[in-house]
């Protein structure tokens, strides 16, 4: 519901182009920072959370959970997450029509602005990842680490694109809030059919 709730306040915002000051004030701090080794870690990170790299990581896990782990509800789950997220991206895309920055780039990108498209696929690929694995977690340790690689890995390619000038921290944080919304809802979906055949069960 709150990822919801952000996602409708800053597509509202983004509408009627009234988030630009809030925008510019973080893109300054952002890229006020810059140096040669940031520079480096952002285009590193922004090339993790590139399509090429996201489908061989949506793969690998893919194989996993199907082959080894023989969790076939898992996978369903994993796949309708990470698919359904570059899609509703797509459709976002071309509904908001949001033109990228367009004052110091460090790379060229092309297409539309909001929502990020990187920042969704990082939130509902490293995030459905965590759920999946947490479920097999006992230990508490595991799951600090866990949740702190979650949580920097999709934060890092989130600041890589604002770092880079190819996204408003608005499209970042709404392309969070979107995927957020998505796996909130298919991971409810799945509870919910999970508790019902417990019961139909004698």
């Amino acid at each position: 519901m709150w990822f919801l709730l952000v996602f409708a306040a800053i597509a509202v915002f983004v509408k009627l182009d009234r988030i630009a000051a809030f925008d510019n004030f973080i893109i300054h701090a952002v890229q006020s920072a810059e140096s040669p080794p940031l520079t480096s870690l952002a285009k590193g990170l922004s090339l993790v959370g590139s399509s090429r790299l996201a489908i061989g990581i949506s793969l690998l896990t893919a194989a996993l959970l199907f082959f080894v782990l023989k969790h076939r509800i898992e996978l369903a789950l994993f796949l309708v997450v990470a698919l359904g997220s570059q899609k509703l991206n797509t459709l976002m895309k071309l509904w908001f029509h949001r033109e990228r920055p367009n004052v110091h780039r460090l790379i060229e990108q092309a297409g539309y602005s909001f929502p990020s498209g990187h920042s969704m696929a990082a939130f509902s690929l490293y995030g459905v990842i965590a759920y999946l694995l947490w479920r097999h977690m006992r230990s508490r340790l595991e799951r600090v680490l866990l949740i702190l690689f979650t949580v920097v890995m999709t934060g890092g390619i989130g600041w890589s694109r604002i770092y880079l000038g190819v996204h408003y921290p608005s499209d970042v944080i709404g392309g969070y809030a979107a995927s957020g919304a998505w796996m909130t809802l298919c991971i409810v979906c799945l509870e919910a059919w999970r508790n019902s055949r417990k019961r139909r069960m004698p």
